[in-house]
């Protein structure tokens, strides 16, 4: 079984057991978390293929880390005007391991 779901932006394919890492979601390491936006889930009575949610499917995750990915440069210039800016950013992800996922 696995399902199609939706969470910061982006779209995963997860099945029961795996590990995810997603954008960053609010949440102590070791809690629950349950993702709504489901688009597709693949199981025993076949596909069922959300237009554009899957109603009543959920599926649930437990949060094993939350992290900063390395970090990036972002250089701005100007030429000619001596204008440089060098900026940094780190973006947080959580990373998740799928628990279950259940449909109505």
């Amino acid at each position: 079984m696995y399902a199609i779901i939706e969470t910061g932006g982006k779209q995963y394919r997860v099945e029961t057991g795996a590990l995810v890492q997603v954008e960053s979601l609010p949440g102590e390491v070791g809690g629950t978390v349950e993702l709504g936006q489901v688009r597709l889930v693949h199981g025993e009575k076949g596909l069922e293929i959300g237009q554009p949610l899957v109603k009543g499917a959920t599926v649930k995750a437990e949060i094993i880390g939350q992290g900063r990915t390395r970090s990036i440069t972002i250089f701005k210039k100007q030429r000619r005007k001596n204008y440089r800016r060098t900026n940094g950013h780190r973006q947080g992800f959580t990373r998740l391991r799928i628990t279950g996922i259940e449909t109505a």
